[in-house]
């Protein structure tokens, strides 16, 4: 067995695909494949059932997972005490990203971070269940760090600093009833038909605890995994939509109401308790926390 080998298992298993995680490597997928066949005649077992359309772990897979993880961070750790005598960070981050959510500028701290850190690799994974998927990810170690946005407080196995923020505002059309109104309460919303985010989504969860808090229900008619598009459905009279106020500021034809009682949209970032942060990670989180993050703040 070599580290390759746990580096493919990880990011196969992560992944659940060995062509997304020969991607995430920069690896020929042949290769990533032929790893995984080495490890498991090496270890005697099969790591990933493969006939079905989609693999997934197999028992002795889930099993092995977390020590593979965890050899994988102790030789990190081991390469951080090696670059202490040279004070050079070499090293990879998984980063963790909400779409279309640019209340931090990314770019900006990437470049700035290459700059200072040019031997460490940064991948970028986009949220595919928003920051909940994120959360799950982090937990599991498939993700180093995460910019998500939680509704109340952050989960026991999270460590979570906030760094920016944006009220939530009521989407309307230019021509709605609510469109002169300077604030509103939830309860007038009852007779609305909203456009929002899939459940798991951060802005869809701070909406339901919101309503469920006050004892209301709401009608959703359509879900968009997309917060930038958002307002476009509404601008065109397909419903209203709560949202950060940072989605609407280049929307067309639409107002953003204020709304009393609706806490706001606050973007952290994220690293699990359970796992050491590498030197690559601490230097990051150092430049991230210190750093104006560019995005609007309301």
């Amino acid at each position: 067995m070599d580290l390759r080998q746990f580096e493919y298992f990880s990011a196969v298993a992560g992944e659940l695909s060995f062509t997304r995680a020969a991607d995430r490597l920069t690896l020929a997928q042949s290769a990533v494949s032929a790893g995984i066949r080495s490890l498991e005649s090496e270890l005697g077992v099969e790591l990933f059932d493969r006939s079905r359309r989609q693999i997934k772990l197999t028992s002795s897979g889930e099993l092995l997972l977390p020590k593979v993880r965890d050899a994988l961070d102790a030789v990190n750790a081991v390469r951080d005490a090696a670059q202490e005598t040279t004070h050079a960070i070499t090293g990879s981050i998984v980063i963790g990203l909400m779409t279309s959510v640019t209340l931090v500028n990314v770019p900006r701290l990437l470049g700035h971070f290459r700059a200072g850190h040019p031997g460490v690799g940064v991948r970028l994974r986009a949220a595919r269940r928003g920051s909940a998927g994120l959360v799950d990810d982090l937990v599991s170690g498939e993700l180093d760090l995460a910019f998500l946005s939680l509704s109340g407080p952050a989960p026991t196995a999270l460590l979570a600093v906030p760094i920016a923020s944006s009220p939530m505002v009521l989407v309307v059309p230019k021509d709605h009833r609510l469109a002169s109104t300077p604030a509103v309460k939830l309860g007038d919303l009852a007779p609305e038909e909203f456009i929002d985010l899939p459940p798991g989504y951060a802005s869809r969860q701070i909406v339901d605890d919101a309503f469920t808090a006050a004892g209301l229900e709401r009608r959703i008619m359509i879900e968009v995994s997309d917060i930038g598009t958002a307002a476009e459905y509404v601008a065109n009279g397909l419903g209203v939509a709560l949202l950060p106020a940072f989605t609407v500021h280049d929307a067309l034809d639409v107002h953003g109401l204020r709304v009393e009682n609706l806490p706001d949209f606050t973007v952290y970032l994220a690293a699990s308790r359970k796992r050491r942060a590498s030197a690559a990670v601490r230097a990051f989180v150092e430049l991230a926390l210190a750093a104006d993050t560019g995005g609007p703040r309301s």
